[in-house]
């Protein structure tokens, strides 16, 4: 299994050699830290293969300000509330593990919607901008949304439609009241979009009914003035604009009873019993998907040795609703050279068997 690898984004950003030019400049920005396991499938069994990749350039932040968060001593209505120690040090302790899954199926957290609420699982998506749930009975969900049982939803009369690399739905968009079990204790106002209709989005097994697009507003649908899930938390509960995503996946494509993959969603900012030593950054290229440049790759110790230009083709983005691994054709063809001059794979033929899309 390939060890862990912290991720994350940079508030700042330094000119490289994929750019032309070199600056500093400042973005506001949503962070995230991710742990990446790559899992592929040959041959009828399971292996692991160290891929590492360095996007952009790599540096330290100090400029990261928690300053927003202060321990509320008293009890929560409708403000932000985090878990503190007794030296009054914000903690998130609170979030940990609020995420459920599995790796080859996605993360999913339980979020509550409307007056009175209703329960829902929620698949976490950095790749999308659109907060969706089931509006209506699907053949794949095991309930879903009414919005007419919910006193505090407001429809927006406006009609909205979301294609995805796998599936689509078609729904309507209104605002309600929601708020995440093991999360801020805050309940926000936000948009929403009741799916009515899919094709490929629910599919068989999953645990989850609906999508929480984590992207910037550029990706909203049907436009822009759509605000996502996280500026409006953002906005409505003051914190900084700052989240961190672990997945910890059990490195099998279905995670067992015994052992399921489990995750955090840490809103607000950084859990340090989470991670060790120094948290490393690299900057967004564009704020659409959290897009980065990646600068180098390595399989097994091997660099690839690669224009960084290839890596890039057309664009290289982090996104957590997916588990798939796509690369460019000359990138997929080195990698699966150094695969084979590593000896990662032995006495297996490799065609038709290793599929990284």
């Amino acid at each position: 299994m390939a060890a862990p690898s912290p991720f994350g984004f940079n508030l700042r950003f330094p000119g490289h050699p994929c750019r032309a030019g070199g600056h500093w400049g400042h973005m506001n920005m949503a962070l995230h830290v991710f742990w990446l396991v790559l899992l592929f499938r040959t041959c009828n069994s399971q292996f692991t293969f160290p891929l590492k990749c360095f996007p952009g350039k790599f540096m330290s932040s100090v400029d990261l300000d928690l300053s927003p968060l202060q321990k509320n001593n008293g009890t929560p209505t409708d403000g932000l509330s985090l878990a503190s120690d007794p030296a009054g040090q914000v903690s998130f302790l609170s979030m940990l593990n609020n995420l459920m899954g599995d790796s080859g199926r996605g993360y999913y957290i339980e979020m509550s919607i409307g007056t009175p609420a209703q329960k829902l699982n929620i698949l976490v998506d950095t790749g999308s901008s659109n907060f969706a749930v089931a509006g209506a009975p699907d053949p794949y969900v095991t309930h879903f949304f009414n919005s007419k049982l919910s006193t505090t939803y407001t429809p927006s009369y406006r009609s909205v439609s979301v294609r995805y690399t796998q599936g689509n739905w078609e729904g309507e968009l209104g605002t309600d009241r929601v708020s995440i079990t093991k999360g801020p204790s805050s309940t926000i106002t936000i948009n929403i979009a009741s799916i009515l209709t899919s094709d490929g989005f629910f599919l068989p097994g999953v645990s989850w009914q609906g999508i929480l697009g984590l992207a910037y507003p550029m990706l909203a649908r049907p436009d822009a003035s759509v605000e996502p899930f996280f500026n409006s938390l953002v906005e409505q509960a003051a914190i900084p604009n700052v989240f961190s995503l672990q997945m910890c996946g059990s490195g099998v494509s279905a995670a067992s009873d015994t052992e399921p993959a489990v995750g955090s969603l840490i809103m607000g900012g950084i859990e340090p019993t989470l991670y060790k030593g120094s948290i490393w950054y690299t900057p967004i290229k564009q704020e659409w998907y959290y897009q980065v440049e990646i600068l180098k790759l390595e399989v097994g110790g091997q660099n690839l040795n690669l224009d960084c230009k290839e890596y890039n083709v057309d664009k290289a983005i982090v996104d957590s609703g997916t588990t798939l691994l796509r690369l460019p054709d000359n990138v997929f063809a080195a990698v699966v050279g150094a695969i084979i001059r590593t000896s990662l794979v032995r006495e297996c033929s490799l065609v038709n068997s290793l599929s990284l899309d």
